[in-house]
């Protein structure tokens, strides 16, 4: 119960006004919708961020009403320290992937699991 209450004031805390914060003025957008359920969208807003997506229906399952929308967009603003950061993403049947020199990646694998791994699927085990 106390955790609740302690969240609940912390909701509270969160949604506070914070400070003399004016809006940020939209300084150009459009975006289009089409018959076949292709879409595109971009904006731009004064402080520089950036936003563009578009995406298309796929066919992504073998039945013809396994449809889905495959999207792809970016995004940059600028951080605190005056870094343009920029994030490149894909969503579709793979799932969501996003690239950006600021975001971090997996190490390399290790060569010794990069042969088990071969090993395996030359044995037909993988």
């Amino acid at each position: 119960m106390k955790f609740i209450v302690a969240l609940a004031f912390l909701a509270v805390a969160l949604a506070a006004p914070q400070g003399d914060q004016k809006p940020i003025e939209i300084v150009s957008s459009n975006s289009e919708m089409n018959a076949d359920g292709s879409y595109s969208f971009a904006y731009e807003s004064a402080d520089g961020t950036k936003v563009s997506e578009s995406g298309n229906q796929k066919q992504v399952g073998p039945k013809p009403e396994d449809i889905g929308t495959v999207s792809k967009g970016s995004y940059s603003f600028t951080n605190p320290d005056g870094v343009v950061l920029t994030v490149n993403w894909v969503a579709d049947e793979n799932g969501f992937q996003a690239t950006g020199d600021h975001l971090p990646t997996p190490p390399p694998m290790p060569e010794h699991v990069v042969k088990m791994l071969a090993d395996l699927k030359a044995a037909g085990l993988l």
